[in-house]
């Protein structure tokens, strides 16, 4: 994990940055650091699954704090979703299409202007608490510190490399969901974020609580409710 959070932002700073692209092309670069973190991520999988089997247990939770992770797991799908189609300030390259349209920002950026990051801060969070092992803890703790640091991290580069261009999307945009608006610097543009999004992104979530005891090893819903879904997902099976 030190390897997968570090890595992000050592390769992400503007002096690492801008040194790899200055010798590798922006195009190699932007390669050469898909490949890494989709290597350390694989990595941190096998790690995790290798260290939980005897992991320190830190707390146990009473089995009411699953509901969290259904409660929120919704809300992240969501984001993550609308984030992965719609046009975003803080997405790569995003920044300087935005700061160059005179379009006022619309969509899911209305709500927040890292919607992904957020999304996952939200994942990570969630599963904290009905995970009360260390390397559980390692885990989402440390993907927790890299969407928080990394949402802070982009802003700032955002800052340095659009100069006075971010002015009017930091004003507009806010990270902490429906902040922004809450403070009337924006509207939420619900026309422009559309149903079609929810509706995916709720589709996605069920589609995680199907699946998670195949991704994880262990189901997400609470006992007897993940067989009720496989009967409603399956019904000749039942």
């Amino acid at each position: 994990m030190a390897i997968f959070v570090g890595g992000h932002f050592a390769l992400s700073s503007l002096p690492v940055r801008r040194a790899l692209t200055d010798r590798l092309g922006d195009g190699a670069f932007r390669g050469l650091y898909s490949l890494l973190a989709a290597g350390s991520l694989v990595w941190v999988g096998i790690a995790y699954g290798d260290a939980r089997s005897d992991s320190q247990i830190l707390w146990a939770g009473p089995p009411a704090l699953a509901m969290i992770p259904l409660a929120v797991l919704p809300i992240s799908c969501i984001l993550l979703v609308c984030s992965i189609t719609s046009r975003n300030p803080t997405a790569i390259g995003g920044g300087e299409r935005s700061a160059a349209d005179p379009k006022p920002l619309s969509g899911i950026v209305t709500v927040t202007r890292h919607p992904m990051l957020v999304g996952f801060a939200l994942w990570a969070a969630a599963h904290i608490p009905v995970n009360g092992d260390a390397a559980s803890l390692v885990l989402f703790g440390g993907i927790l510190l890299l969407c928080v640091g990394g949402m802070l991290h982009i802003d700032h580069r955002r800052r340095v490399t659009l100069g006075a261009g971010w002015g009017p999307i930091a004003l507009t945009t806010g990270v902490v969901p429906f902040l922004a608006a809450l403070q009337g610097r924006t509207k939420v543009d619900w026309g422009g974020i559309g149903p079609w999004r929810v509706a995916a992104g709720l589709a996605l979530f069920v589609a995680l609580l199907y699946g998670h005891p195949w991704i994880a090893g262990v189901p997400i819903l609470p006992h007897g409710m993940h067989e009720a879904l496989q009967d409603f997902v399956n019904p000749g099976k039942s």
